[in-house]
C-alpha cells in the first residue's frame, strides 16, 4: 500500500480551500470514470469551513451534486435536528444548500436504538457497496487521536466483519454510531483534515511509524489499495 501523503499549508483557510479543490477533482474524476460519487462526511468543527466553500462558488456548479452520494462516517446518539449532529451541521453548512436529491443523501438514524441504527447502516452500505468502498472519506482527528467515533480503547477498534457499529465511548459516557476501520480502509481516497496547534503533538505521534500493541485510533486508517493523504495547516504541523 503506497504511503500517506502529507500536505501543510499556512492556515485553516487555506487548508480548507485545498481540500475543496481536492474534494471537486475527485468527484469529477469519479463521475467521468463510474458516473457517481460517494462520498462520507465528517463531523466536529474542523471542516465546516470546508462545507462552506463547497457550497459556494465555483465548487457548487462544478461539482454535479445530482450524481453525488452523501454518507457519514459517524453521528452521535441525537436526532437529526439536534445541533450536536453531524447530519445537522452537514446540512446547515452543505446539504442544504446545494442541487443533490434528497435521495442521494444517507445518514445515520442517530434518534433510534444504536445497535438498530448501526445495524441499518451497515446493511445499507453493504448494499450500496458489496464488497467494496467509498469513493472518498473525509475524516479529521481528535486530540487524543480519535478518527469518526473510533476512540482509544473502544470495543470498535477490534471490529473486523461489520461496516458500522455503534461504539460505547467511556469518557464521554455516550454511544456513537460509526464506520469501522475496515470498511473506511476501502475506501478509494481518504483525506485526513486537521488543523490547530492543540493536536500537533498527536499528529507528529501519529505520523510515526508504530509497532505499539494499541495505536492510535488514527495509525488504523490506511487503506489498502486506495490513498490516504493528511491535509495540516501549520499549527498541526509544528510549523509555527
Amino acid at each position: 500500500m503506497p504511503p500517506p501523503k502529507i500536505r501543510v499549508f499556512a492556515t485553516p483557510a487555506i487548508v480548507a480551500e485545498a481540500a475543496a479543490q481536492h474534494i471537486a477533482e475527485s468527484a469529477e474524476s469519479a463521475l467521468r470514470d463510474t458516473g457517481s460519487f460517494a462520498i462520507a462526511l465528517s463531523g466536529g468543527n474542523t471542516p465546516r469551513m470546508l462545507y462552506q466553500l463547497l457550497a459556494d462558488e465555483p465548487y457548487v456548479s462544478r461539482i454535479d451534486w445530482s450524481k453525488v452520494e452523501i454518507f457519514f462516517g459517524d453521528e452521535r446518539c441525537v436526532p437529526p435536528e439536534d445541533r450536536e449532529s453531524n447530519f445537522h451541521r452537514a446540512s446547515e453548512t452543505l446539504l442544504d444548500l446545494v442541487p443533490i436529491p434528497p435521495a442521494n443523501i444517507h445518514r445515520i438514524r442517530g434518534e433510534i436504538d444504536p445497535q438498530a441504527a448501526a445495524i441499518e447502516y451497515g446493511q445499507l452500505l453493504k448494499q450500496r457497496f458489496a464488497d467494496g468502498g467509498l469513493d472518498f472519506a473525509l475524516l479529521g482527528m481528535g486530540e487524543d487521536g480519535h478518527t469518526a467515533s473510533l476512540f482509544p480503547g473502544s470495543a470498535a477498534l477490534a471490529e473486523t466483519n461489520h461496516r458500522c457499529v455503534a461504539n460505547f465511548v467511556d469518557n464521554l459516557n455516550a454511544w456513537r454510531i460509526t464506520m469501522t476501520v475496515p470498511f473506511l480502509n476501502r475506501s478509494k481516497q481518504i483525506l485526513m483534515l486537521v488543523t490547530g496547534s492543540a493536536k500537533a503533538e498527536r499528529v507528529q505521534q501519529a505520523l510515526e511509524p508504530t509497532d505499539a500493541a494499541e495505536p492510535l485510533p488514527v495509525q488504523l486508517i490506511n487503506p489498502s489499495s486506495g490513498h490516504l493523504t493528511w491535509f495540516l495547516d501549520a499549527a498541526a504541523a509544528c510549523m509555527e
